[in-house]
């Protein structure tokens, strides 16, 4: 594990009912393309089975897995930390609970799931690789909170993030974080009603908003909400993809502050 990395997302997994139609509305919204990587005993379920990584050009920051009974179908970041069981003492002693507990994916590292105090689903992880943090498919993860509270302390406490000075990115005035001081994660409270009192939704990076609105409306997917104006534009927009899992689209470019 990397302390550069300590703090940020450095994963995310799909789980979804159908692979093939994520796959095809993440091509052609986002430009990603797929490996097929086979295991032998499945991190999720066990056995022998397929495993998908997303990839953005020649990043990859995303795998896309069919749900196992009893995990609901949407997005889940893992938040590299240095120690996964006190990580989960932490996320218990400040109002979380264990979903799942610590285990391992053979060349990539150890795992856990955790839920905060609002309800929100989060992994946890520890790399066992050398690989850097997907920064070209991904953008600051976004937190949805029906009321606009957030769980600070608790974040704070299990991964060592931080309040960081607002930015305009039209999801509200709180930003948290990591302890390298590269921002992690905003709020927003949305207007719509996403189905959990809070809900955290990856931000993946396009290259064009309007292009990848319509290609999204084309192939099954409901804009939800527009986000961050400048100079009369938008900048992205948060989705329901036809899975039902929510994400946000982000023609924000990647920066070192980012």
């Amino acid at each position: 594990m990397s302390m550069s990395k300590t703090g940020q997302v450095v994963w995310h997994d799909l789980f979804t009912s159908d692979t093939d139609r994520a796959m095809a509305f993440y091509k052609c919204v986002a430009g990603w393309s797929y490996v097929i990587e086979h295991s032998t005993d499945f991190a999720w379920g066990g056995g022998a089975k397929d495993f998908i990584l997303a990839l953005s050009g020649d990043e990859a920051g995303a795998g896309i897995l069919p749900a196992p009974r009893g995990v609901a179908e949407g997005w889940l970041a893992y938040v590299e930390v240095p120690d996964v069981d006190a990580a989960l003492a932490q996320a218990e002693l400040h109002g979380g609970s264990i979903v799942r507990h610590p285990f391992e994916v053979p060349g990539v590292g150890r795992n856990a799931v955790i839920r905060d105090p609002l309800g929100a689903l989060v992994g946890v992880s520890l790399s066992r690789h050398s690989f850097p943090v997907p920064r070209r498919q991904f953008g600051p993860e976004v937190y949805l909170s029906d009321t606009g509270a957030f769980p600070g302390i608790f974040y704070r406490e299990v991964l060592g993030w931080q309040a960081a000075e607002p930015r305009t990115l039209g999801q509200g005035g709180l930003a948290t974080s990591g302890p390298s001081g590269r921002l992690t994660a905003v709020l927003q409270q949305p207007d719509w009603g996403t189905g959990a009192q809070a809900i955290w939704v990856p931000s993946i990076r396009i290259a064009a908003l309007e292009e990848a609105q319509s290609a999204a409306e084309a192939n099954g997917a409901c804009i939800l909400n527009r986000g961050s104006v400048e100079n009369g534009a938008a900048h992205s927009v948060i989705l329901r993809d036809p899975g039902g899992a929510l994400a946000m689209l982000s023609d924000m470019p990647a920066s070192p502050s980012r």
